[in-house]
């Protein structure tokens, strides 16, 4: 991979399987209060303020936009019952929140979807509320 490669698959593709290692895992648990190989900065109490105040609930649509690995929009949609949808350029992070959201019970709610933020593969209003935290484009 060089460095200047503009395929977010071999730019992050690495990062995200690094970031299930154990002590990663049990870092970020120590600091940010989650355990989904997180890669940014938002606190577990910032996640619920941010879902608090999007007034998430049953039959609300969340898009995720940069998941990665689904945090926070699978903590939100297990914690306030709404559907979300993740959407992240890069497959292995994809598939990471794919298996998150099985592991939650969630799967029923949720879509993981591979593009960018840039061209959304969406229909207008097709959600109620999008969050977009920690994401360096």
């Amino acid at each position: 991979m060089s460095p200047a490669s503009n395929d977010p698959n071999e730019r992050f593709s690495d990062r995200y399987a690094a970031s299930a290692a154990a002590a990663l895992i049990e870092a970020e648990l120590e600091v940010l209060g989650t355990d989904y190989q997180a890669n940014g900065y938002t606190t577990r109490a910032e996640a619920d303020e941010i879902g608090d105040r999007l007034d998430l609930r049953s039959g609300s649509r969340l898009l995720d936009l940069g998941s990665g690995c689904g945090f926070p929009g699978l903590y939100l949609a297990q914690r306030h019952g709404c559907s979300v949808t993740t959407l992240d350029p890069v497959a292995s992070g994809a598939s990471a929140s794919a298996r998150r959201s099985d592991r939650d019970g969630i799967g029923d709610r949720h879509l993981a979807v591979i593009g960018s933020g840039g061209d959304l593969p969406f229909r207008r209003h097709a959600f109620d509320a999008v969050v977009h935290v920690d994401v360096m484009c």
